[in-house]
């Protein structure tokens, strides 16, 4: 029978559920249990694939396709499970639903309420699909106190009952701020928000309280006291150096110990954290170090991109090396700048993204990386913008380009309008652009004898995709004959999944996203190897 552990925050947004849920999971995990996690989110998105990522983060996409909260990342890399569409809801998903069933009738003429249609969605999504798990873990999306989480705290509220107390948990997370001015820790914020969670019908059963400094006792005592909380379930997380600390940080908080405490379970076996305390040496005390350029429109904002600097991390720890990332706006990026602006980097990668602002900074950057024997790496809309440099100065197709950025151009790249998947098939739009591109996990096969077959060491991979635009199969060729070579197509041969460069150290772009297979524990060998080239090309220089 399946527990349920309910994660919700106070106070601030960003205050590490995803973390906290991913490391409690791991730690129940390493007792021997079976375990999923679950994210529901308040946003009326239907899901995330139209939001900016300056909005919202990364886009996570899933093997079965669902474009998911950046949070099933971290589920993923934490357990090594593999998430699905089933994981992942968003208010927008569930009134789509309901809407669609109140147009076909299906209420029989009653009337359409946030209870109990809303929340009933809610509580079938909370349960559907459990298989053999010990434990589901549900994340609550948002900051208790918003009108828009509301929904989702009285749908939990109602299933705790329904399940009966005994089978669900509650985690609130607070911010316990510290004021250099008095040089204090302030627990009213605390305090505050666990008075409106009870106030909606949820008592906590263990607070986490995040804080920049060791929480004093008398604070933990106060904190207990005021949100009616038993002391040892008052449990603080400090900030860690490394994410990978964190099942580490929880358990010697004993986090795991009062989650079975609670439910009455003993464990199944002694957790054994050796495999995190050695990733976590190898972060942190790593000597050696190599610089990668990240160049992408969206750098600002850390989160953008929190996959892929994750799979660099992995691809460092394969190679014990700590990786420095330079992050620099392709927007700001010309041919007058490139040296200066490259100077210290020792790989170059280009990311995913959309749309014609700072593609040309990315171009130049891809020449000057193809020109100077430097690695790149480039990702999707990375792998779209080195055939277009391969286009304009091997082939000397000067206005050659995409047909995203325009029909003024020779499309080397081009609109994904139809492609097929098992039976079905499915055709994109310019006009509705959710879930209209090519999502989730597809075959490629491998050439003979190239680099990506050394890397890879099979003949076929599966690996995930998220984008609507591919590079034109018909280029092919001429492509070939300058030595850019097509490494790796679709099996039906038709759509261009790898291309490398011959005669180059490290020269590599895919059309889909390795960063979202990337784990601690089993790097992606395209970033371990990515990474390798990177160290060789800083010796060199």
């Amino acid at each position: 029978m399946a527990r349920y552990v309910f994660v919700t925050g106070g106070v601030v947004s960003s205050i590490g559920k995803g973390l906290s849920s991913a490391s409690l999971a791991a730690l129940l995990q390493l007792r021997g249990f079976n375990v999923r996690i679950r994210k529901l989110d308040p946003y009326l998105n239907v899901d995330p694939g139209t939001m900016n990522p300056f909005q919202h983060g990364e886009v996570f996409v899933t093997d079965d396709g669902a474009e998911t909260d950046l949070d099933l990342g971290h589920y993923e890399r934490f357990t090594g499970i593999s998430a699905t569409q089933s994981d992942n809801i968003t208010t927008g998903g569930i009134y789509s639903d309901i809407i669609k069933k109140e147009r076909k009738g299906d209420y029989l003429g009653g009337t359409v309420q946030v209870v109990p249609h809303v929340t009933d969605r809610i509580k079938k999504f909370i349960s559907h699909d459990i298989k053999n798990e010990d434990f589901v873990i549900c994340e609550i999306g948002g900051t208790v106190g918003d009108i828009e989480s509301l929904p989702f705290l009285e749908a939990i509220r109602q299933f705790s009952n329904d399940t009966e107390k005994k089978n669900s948990l509650f985690i609130h997370l607070t911010l316990v701020p510290y004021l250099k001015a008095s040089g204090e820790l302030k627990t009213k914020p605390t305090q505050h928000s666990v008075k409106e969670l009870r106030s909606l019908g949820i008592q906590p059963d263990i607070i986490i309280c995040r804080s920049e400094k060791k929480i004093p006792i008398s604070e933990r005592k106060k904190i207990s006291l005021f949100c009616n909380v038993n002391i040892e379930n008052v449990i603080e997380t400090v900030d860690v150096r490394t994410i990978y600390e964190a099942p580490i940080s929880f358990h010697k908080e004993k986090l795991d110990d009062r989650v079975l405490s609670h439910f009455n379970i003993k464990s199944k076996k002694s957790p054994n954290l050796t495999k995190w305390k050695n990733i976590t040496t190898k972060v942190l005390n790593t000597k050696k170090d190599v610089n990668i350029g990240i160049i992408g429109k969206y750098v600002n904002l850390k989160d953008a991109y929190k996959s892929l600097d994750e799979a660099l991390t992995h691809g460092g720890i394969a190679n014990n090396l700590k990786v420095n990332l330079s992050r620099i706006d392709s927007e700001h990026l010309k041919s007058q700048n490139l040296k200066s602006a490259l100077k210290d980097v020792s790989g170059i990668l280009i990311p995913g993204g959309f749309g014609k602002r700072g593609s040309e900074g990315k171009i130049a950057a891809i020449k000057y990386a193809r020109l100077n024997n430097i690695p790149f790496f480039g990702i999707c809309f990375g792998m779209q913008m080195a055939i277009i440099e391969a286009a304009r100065n091997l082939l000397n197709i000067k206005n050659a380009s995409s047909s995203e950025f325009g029909n003024n151009c020779t499309p080397v790249v081009g609109l994904l309008e139809e492609w097929q998947k098992g039976k079905e098939r499915f055709k994109g739009s310019e006009k509705d652009l959710g879930g209209t591109m090519r999502l989730g996990l597809y075959e490629a096969i491998l050439k003979r004898n190239s680099l990506i077959s050394k890397i890879y060491s099979m003949k076929k991979i599966k690996e995930r995709h998220r984008h609507r635009y591919e590079v034109n199969i018909k280029y092919k060729d001429e492509f070939e004959k300058k030595g850019l070579i097509f490494s790796a197509l679709s099996p039906d041969g038709l759509l261009p999944e790898i291309i490398e460069l011959k005669n180059h150290p490290w020269f590599v772009g895919v059309q889909f996203h390795p960063e979202f297979k990337s784990r601690p524990f089993t790097p992606h060998p395209l970033f371990s190897s990515f990474v390798k080239a990177a160290e060789l090309s800083q010796k060199r220089n």
